[in-house]
């Protein structure tokens, strides 16, 4: 028996905030009893560009401080975008020919090696991904000499690169090394313009390719995981390919004109562009996280059918605000996190980076000789 009345209020009060706290945690137990289990881990971490470059001589060479900063952080993953002619001994006087794409020089190759073991010396998974594949790039800046959606040469070559890299690494573990087929499919009218019209590979050429390189690396290691970038340069899940053993990357990149604002390779006259805002108007559009929302939804789907999603691209160039950037970026990393979908910033240290990144309206903090944006490593740091 309660001796008096406040005793019986305070005993009443905390009984109705115990049911209430029982009926939410039920609650969420249902939700995430019924929320969908990514079938990839949740890895979170950055894009690393020492060989994204065509010419490896110049590519920005990670310091090994940077793996061990990753680590310190929380984070443990990191994307590898190699441009293919980096790992190749030809003449680079001039255009390169078929012959010459399959000119493996095993000296580049080691560096390659050493890249890798530097992060699994960190306990960081490591994502090999051909960015620059024979006969496809999305990035202008080299002249490739077929077409990867078109040439079967070009596909031989493809699936010969993938052989080697998967006898090259055989032996170690698919929990520590995933391989990214190619980076953000897309068709150009004419290919090695960068501003040329295009759009989505058509299906039937990206799975042709896709399959085929799958079943080259799974000939060699059936356990490896393998990704799929989404269709139209990273954007558009593919569930065309959902029977496959696959899985899919997207993109961080949603909308383009916040990403991307005043990036010379997108626009042809960035300079005329206005300052973007978020969530806000943008050629008589209001964007907002409901458009984010929607813009995730054919991803999600594609973890309903059972295939794992990564987005091993997100991030924003530095010329937009730096506060537009982060609340539009928290939005897209928060709607990534509530479906367990890990993230790749593109990239660690660069113009995009955490490190760096040039931006005018940073207060940088230095860090071991280095510039670090500490507002974006925060809330990177807060989904990690």
């Amino acid at each position: 028996m309660l001796p008096h009345s406040n005793s019986r209020r305070d005993f009443l009060k905390k009984s109705a905030l115990l049911t209430a706290g029982i009926g939410l945690s039920l609650q969420q137990s249902s939700i995430a009893a019924t929320r969908v289990k990514n079938q990839l881990p949740r890895w979170r971490g950055f894009n690393l560009l020492d060989f994204f470059n065509p010419d490896p001589d110049k590519g920005r060479k990670s310091k090994d401080d940077y793996f061990k900063w990753m680590a310190d952080w929380g984070f443990d993953f990191v994307r590898i975008p190699i441009s293919y002619p980096s790992y190749l001994d030809f003449d680079r006087s001039k255009p390169i020919t078929p012959e010459e794409v399959m000119q493996f020089d095993e000296r580049r190759l080691q560096e390659i090696d050493s890249l890798i073991d530097k992060c699994h010396e960190q306990k960081l998974h490591v994502s090999l991904n051909l960015h620059r594949a024979p006969g496809f790039c999305i990035n202008a800046g080299f002249q490739e000499p077929y077409n990867l959606w078109e040439d079967a040469e070009a596909l031989d070559a493809f699936c010969a690169h993938w052989e080697m890299w998967s006898r090259r690494y055989k032996n170690i573990s698919s929990k520590k090394l995933s391989f990214d087929l190619v980076n953000e499919p897309f068709k150009r009218d004419n290919p090695n313009d960068q501003h040329s019209p295009g759009g989505p590979v058509p299906v039937e050429e990206y799975r042709k390719v896709a399959q085929a390189a799958l079943d080259t690396i799974k000939s060699v290691k059936k356990t490896r995981l393998v990704i799929a970038d989404g269709n139209g340069g990273g954007g558009i899940a593919v569930p065309e390919l959902a029977d496959l053993d696959l899985h899919q990357s997207c993109r961080g990149y949603f909308p383009m004109h916040i990403s991307h604002h005043k990036a010379s390779w997108v626009y042809k006259d960035p300079d005329s562009l206005k300052e973007p805002v978020w969530p806000g108007m943008h050629n008589e559009k209001y964007y907002s996280r409901e458009d984010l929302e929607k813009h995730y939804a054919p991803w999600i789907s594609l973890l309903e059918q059972g295939v794992g999603v990564h987005c091993g691209e997100l991030g924003c160039y530095n010329k937009t605000p730096h506060e537009v950037f982060l609340s539009w970026f928290e939005d897209i990393l928060d709607i990534q996190h509530a479906h367990g979908i890990g993230f790749g910033l593109w990239e660690f240290s660069g113009t995009f980076g955490v490190l760096n990144s040039g931006r005018e309206d940073v207060a940088y903090e230095d860090w071991h000789g280095e510039k670090l944006d500490r507002k974006l490593l925060n809330l990177l740091m807060k989904y990690a």
